[in-house]
This record gives C-alpha cells, sequence and structure tokens, in this order.
C-alpha cells in the first residue's frame, strides 16, 4: 500500500471515530437526540410543503385550498358576494403569510421572513370595505403583525439593517385603530363583527361569544406597550372586567350573549368552542402583564371548571346558573386544556386529560370536532378534522414540563397521521369525515402557525433557549418582559403555594411566582422541587386537624374538596 493511499486510510479512521465520539457525546447529553433530529426535519418537511403551495397557488389571499389548488378569503365577507365577483382591488389579507411570519422565524429561515415582512410592509392595507369577525382578525391578524415586528426588533439582528423600521406596527396599530368602534356600545363588549372601512355597519347582529369579548388582551395590550396609546389596552380589559361582572354566583360563564343589553344567550358552557380562549387569556395576561387582577379571576374560574365541569380526566358542559351537567361531550377544541394547566403546575391532571385526548386520536385516527362521551360515539353531523393543532399544543407543554419521551412518540404518531391522511400534492386538506377519511378542501392557516409550529418546537425547542415567550391562542410569540409588567412582586402570598428551599432563606412561591411558561425555562436551580397546582387550597392548620369542613382545603391532586372526618383530620374521606 502506497503511503498516500495508507495516510487516506488513517484519515477515514480518524473521521469515523470523531463521529462516533461525538454521537456518543450527544447521545449521552440527550438519548432521544437522533430522534428529534429525525423529526424536527420530518416536521419542517411538512412546513413547508404547506407553505410553498400556499404561496405558489393562493397567495396574496387568506388561504390555499390544496385539493384544487385555488384560494379562499377566509377572514373577509363582502355582502353576499361570490368570490369570483369581488372588487379587482382586494386581494384578501394574505393571511396565510401574516400567519406563517412567527413559523419562519423559529424554522430559521430569515431570508423568507425578511422577504415577508418587506412584503407586507409594501402591500398590505386594511382600508378596504371588508366586514371581519374582530375575534378571528384580532388573534391571526394584529397577533401575527405584533409578534412578527417583535421578532424583527429583537437583538438577534434577523433582518438587514436598515430594511425594517417598524413597517409592521405601523399596520397593526392602523388595524387596532379600526378595532375600536367596535367597542362602542352600552355594556362596553365589542361587537362580533366590523367593516374595516366603515365600522360597525347598521343592524349588526348583537350576539358575541365569551371567547369573542373576553380573549383580546395580549394582542391589544401587546400593541399599546409598544405604540403608548393606551386606547387598545384600555377597551380590551373594560371589555373583559364587564364580562367577568356577568359571572354566576359559581363564578361560571355562559357561551354567548348580547353586547348592548349585557343579557346572557347561551347559559351552557364549558372549556371548548366559544370560551376556551376566555380562560387561557386570564392566565396569559398574568404572565404577560403582571396584573394580580386576572390571576385573581383566573383562580376562581379554574376552580369552578374543576369543581362543575370536570368528570375524572373529563370536562363536561354545565349552567352556569346550577353548575348542573348539560351535554357530555368531548369537543377537539378542549385539548388545549392540559397545555394551560401545564402553564400553573397543574402537571397531573394535564397528563390524565391528555392521555384520554390522544386515547381518542389513536381510535380514530386524528381527533373529531364532537365525541359523544356519554354514547361513547361521533356527533353526527360533526366528524371532521380541520388540522387543528391543540392536541399537538398540549403535548409540547408537557414534555417541555416534564421530559418525558412519551409525548416524543405522541408527537411522532400525530405526525405519522398528518402526512398519512391529509397530505395531498397541493399541501394539507382537512377531513371532512374521520370514519371515512373523506377530505375537505381547505388548508386553514392555523396549520401554518400553529399546528406544525408546536409539533416543530416538541422536537426542537432551540428558538426558546434562554427566551421566555407566551404564545397567544394563535400560536404567536409574544416575549416575557419586565418593563411590560405593572409590578414583579418577588412571591406571590395566595393560597396556592407551597415551599422551596434555598440555602439563603425559605422563599413562598407557587408556578406563578416561579413564571411557568413553559416549566422548562426554569434555570434556577429549582427544577426538581415541587411546585402546587393553582386549584391547591391548604388546609387551615399544618396538622391538618380540622372541625368543620371549612377547615379543610383543595386537594392538589385531583383538585377536589377536601372534608372533616369524625376523627377530626382533613382528607378526600368522600372519595373513600
Amino acid at each position: 500500500m502506497s503511503h498516500g493511499s495508507r495516510g487516506t486510510w488513517v484519515l477515514m479512521f480518524l473521521v469515523i471515530i470523531l463521529s462516533m465520539f461525538i454521537h456518543n457525546s450527544t447521545s449521552k447529553l440527550d438519548p432521544y437526540s437522533v430522534k428529534k433530529k429525525r423529526m424536527s426535519e420530518k416536521v419542517r418537511k411538512m412546513f413547508y410543503h404547506a407553505y410553498n403551495n400556499y404561496m405558489m397557488h393562493a397567495f396574496p389571499h387568506d388561504e390555499l385550498k390544496p385539493l384544487t389548488k385555488t384560494f379562499t378569503d377566509s377572514l373577509s365577507e363582502l355582502g353576499n358576494l361570490k368570490l369570483e365577483h369581488l372588487p379587482q382591488e382586494y386581494n384578501g389579507s394574505s393571511l396565510s403569510l401574516i400567519e406563517s411570519l412567527s413559523s419562519l422565524v423559529i424554522l430559521g429561515n430569515h431570508t423568507e421572513f425578511e422577504r415577508a415582512v418587506l412584503w407586507l410592509s409594501e402591500n398590505l392595507t386594511f382600508d378596504v370595505d371588508a366586514r371581519i369577525n374582530l375575534f378571528e382578525c384580532n388573534i391571526r391578524v394584529l397577533g401575527g403583525l405584533v409578534s412578527a415586528h417583535i421578532l424583527a426588533t429583537d437583538s438577534t439582528n434577523r433582518l438587514n439593517k436598515g430594511t425594517y423600521e417598524n413597517q409592521l406596527l405601523v399596520l397593526a396599530e392602523d388595524l387596532g385603530q379600526r378595532f375600536l368602534p367596535a367597542f362602542d356600545t352600552p355594556t362596553g363588549l365589542p361587537y362580533a363583527w366590523i367593516n374595516l372601512k366603515y365600522g360597525v355597519i347598521k343592524n349588526e347582529i348583537t350576539e358575541t361569544s365569551t371567547s369573542g369579548c373576553g380573549s383580546l388582551i395580549l394582542e391589544m395590550g401587546a400593541l399599546s406597550r409598544l405604540t403608548g396609546d393606551p386606547r387598545f389596552e384600555n377597551v380590551a380589559l373594560r371589555a373583559l372586567r364587564k364580562l367577568w361582572s356577568m359571572r354566576s354566583s359559581l363564578n361560571l360563564l355562559g357561551t354567548t350573549l348580547d353586547v348592548e343589553t349585557g343579557e346572557w344567550i347561551e347559559h351552557s358552557s364549558g372549556i371548548g368552542a366559544g370560551v376556551d380562549s376566555f380562560y387561557e387569556y386570564l392566565i396569559k395576561g398574568h404572565i404577560l402583564f403582571g396584573r394580580e387582577e386576572f390571576w385573581r379571576m383566573f383562580q376562581s374560574a379554574y376552580l369552578a371548571v374543576q369543581k362543575y365541569f370536570r368528570y375524572g380526566p373529563w370536562y363536561h358542559e354545565a349552567d352556569m346558573r346550577t353548575g348542573k351537567a348539560t351535554f357530555w361531550q368531548l369537543t377537539s377544541l378542549q385539548a388545549f386544556w392540559p397545555g394551560l394547566q401545564v402553564l400553573v403546575g397543574d402537571i397531573a391532571a394535564a397528563n390524565s386529560s391528555h392521555r384520554e385526548f390522544f386515547h381518542v386520536w389513536n381510535k380514530f385516527g386524528v381527533l373529531p370536532e364532537r365525541y359523544l362521551l356519554d354514547h361513547q360515539m361521533l356527533h353526527p353531523t360533526e366528524k371532521y378534522y380541520p388540522l387543528r393543532p391543540e392536541l399537538a399544543e398540549s403535548t409540547f407543554y408537557l414534555y417541555q414540563a416534564t421530559k418525558d419521551p412519551w409525548y416524543l412518540e405522541v408527537g411522532e404518531s400525530i405526525v405519522d397521521s398528518l402526512n398519512f391522511y391529509t397530505r395531498v400534492e397541493g399541501g394539507y386538506a382537512s377531513i371532512r369525515d374521520v370514519t371515512t377519511m373523506e377530505l375537505e378542501d381547505h388548508q386553514h392557516s392555523f396549520f401554518l402557525s400553529e399546528t406544525c409550529k408546536y409539533l416543530y418546537l416538541l422536537f426542537d425547542d432551540s428558538f426558546l433557549a434562554n427566551q421566555n415567550y407566551i404564545f397567544t391562542t394563535e400560536g404567536h410569540p409574544l416575549p416575557v418582559l419586565s418593563s411590560w409588567h405593572e409590578k414583579l412582586p418577588e412571591a406571590y402570598i395566595l393560597s396556592n403555594f407551597t415551599s422551596i428551599k434555598s440555602e439563603v432563606q425559605p422563599k413562598r412561591s407557587s408556578a406563578m411566582s416561579s413564571r411557568i411558561c413553559p416549566a422548562a425555562m426554569l434555570n434556577d436551580g429549582h427544577n426538581n422541587e415541587p411546585v402546587e397546582s393553582a386549584c391547591h387550597i391548604p388546609d387551615t392548620h399544618a396538622d391538618h386537624r380540622c372541625v368543620t369542613d371549612e377547615d379543610c382545603g383543595v386537594d392538589s391532586t385531583s383538585c377536589r374538596r377536601r372534608s372533616c372526618s369524625m376523627a377530626g383530620y382533613c382528607g378526600l374521606w368522600l372519595l373513600i
């Protein structure tokens, strides 16, 4: 063998040994690193298959129709005009592009992010005769613009110097100003629909949902903090306070109401459609803005949910006036709840519900829109799956909180199902009927902003390294900044505390004072310490002695009220 050949073989041998050493070292640090890398690349390809098809066949309109490779302007409603009869100058709001902005950043594609930002800066306008849904436009468009502006101006220098001069914030402020007339009602509760050009139209419907008027504070509050204009946060806060004042004596709210009279229309509610993001924005609003008011609202509402809606791992619906069960059904939107519970440290309850949702996913291959728990059967008409993200979202949060590799398996199963059942040549299609897997010609924008994002973050959370974000209900990240907090106490002296020992002195701590969002972001050396759930109320006496039930609190795991035994000790005696 020649000296040259021998040298080549030696070099190859060293490269192989070095590669094995790096692989083994990485595996010791994270035994699932290879799997995570493989799955994150798989999700990356999913996103770009959906995104590139939107850009090719539907942009600048709102959403893609992947079967026919056409488009739909889903956010707008221009009278009763059909799509082909819309004004020529109206090209949609580029909804799916706006929804994709933060996903592009999380995937590390700063070039495409910059290209999208510049295009929107030069072409997007809201001065159009379009009747839009306030809630949907707020969480999708306003939230997308505000989040993208923050990502474009942070210290990572994602955009070339001099190319961005707050254009997205200017657009967001313009949109926010067009929202304001919707709040001009006797109650302060906003109309569900508003015309971007002309405001509230004559004889506009006065019915709205609890989510519709109680889930505006993150986006509108962030807009006020960024622009210095308090009007946006003020109107959203006024609406939220009015809504909370309408709760029943049981601390429950209904689903729909009249914004002019302030009267409830639908008294039955749960944690699903029409109410879901109301609970979400109370706790996230507290984390983002540090308002104790939001925490007090949330804790009261959360305890009421656990008392009146919860049945084992499931949550049924109940009448806000009596607390009596009305509908025993699972809805796909409820799957966000375990993720919310992670934020408040209620991990055991979150895991319990999440496993039941995943069981239903496995049963059908995807999560049906509505499943009748009392009959163990699908709802006869709502058998569809529109590529919803909620189960993936809760899976991401639970993995961040526990690092249990089982959640990686869940994520892989979700990815495989989406690729097997919904991937088509023109993107990803919704499922019309989960019993036949018949497809529907619609790729919702939240598939780009949430479904792919949470699945990617499950396997690659490098975007979150040394960062602290709250994700809006549409998956748009907003940073938790001390400058946005009205006050940032070191500890919350509430009823849901436990003690964390330190070398200096004991400190009162809870899931909220520890700022779990998500739990994996805690780097204070107390990661292995127990943190009580939001529902936990300790017994009056440390030795658990009692005279009456009033001396007993709420159990931290089951969130059930403890009672006083004949022997004079608090416990879950009623369950024995």
